[in-house]
C-alpha cells in the first residue's frame, strides 16, 4: 500500500509540475489582473481546448497528490 501511494504521489507531482509549467501566462499589468481577475471570477472568460484541458488536469493531479499525501501521513 504504501509503494502504491508514493508513485501515485510522484506520478501526480510529474502532472502538476508539468501542466503548470505549460499553461500560458497571463499577465497584463495591473489593470488587466484586477480586470481579468473579475472577468474569471463571474466566468465571462472561459477556457477553451489546450487551456480548458491544463487546468482540468492540474485541479485532478493537485487534488490526487493531496489525498495521497494525506492517506501516505496517516499510515
Amino acid at each position: 500500500m504504501e509503494t502504491l501511494l508514493l508513485v501515485l504521489i510522484v506520478l501526480s507531482s510529474i502532472v502538476l509540475i508539468a501542466s503548470i509549467l505549460l499553461q500560458p501566462g497571463k499577465s497584463a499589468g495591473l489593470s488587466g489582473s484586477i480586470a481579468g481577475g473579475a472577468e474569471t471570477l463571474f466566468g465571462k472568460k472561459k477556457a477553451k481546448g489546450y487551456e480548458a484541458m491544463l487546468e482540468r488536469a492540474t485541479t485532478i493531479s493537485a487534488v490526487v497528490f493531496m489525498l495521497a499525501a494525506f492517506i501516505f501521513s496517516i499510515i
